[in-house]
């Protein structure tokens, strides 16, 4: 992975990061697939404002990821997300609706 220096770093443009905080600072670099790796390594060691924040990184690391040919396995940290789905409802019989 190269290395990239404090002056470099700032120079990026802010789209290239997978998550910027409120100070303006970007985490998380996706400009290369050394990058990409590392960001999928260290995606649950980065500190979210929020749940949505959190989201939006992951995905654009998976973004970055299908960009680069990079496969991301089922059970990665950062394939797993997205919406929760429901589970199913429970059948009702007459007997538990009469007794609600």
């Amino acid at each position: 992975m190269t290395n990239l220096s404090e002056k470099q770093r700032k120079s990026m443009n802010k789209g290239v990061f997978a998550y910027v905080d409120s100070k303006g600072e970007g985490h998380l670099p996706l400009n290369d697939e050394s990058h990409v790796r590392n960001a999928m390594a260290r995606f649950n060691q980065t500190k979210f404002s929020s749940a949505s924040a959190k989201e939006t990184a992951r995905r654009k690391i998976n973004a970055a990821a299908r960009k680069h040919g990079i496969e991301v396995s089922k059970d990665d940290n950062v394939a797993k997300g997205g919406r929760k789905t429901a589970s199913p409802k429970r059948k009702t019989t007459k007997r538990t609706r009469r007794a609600a």
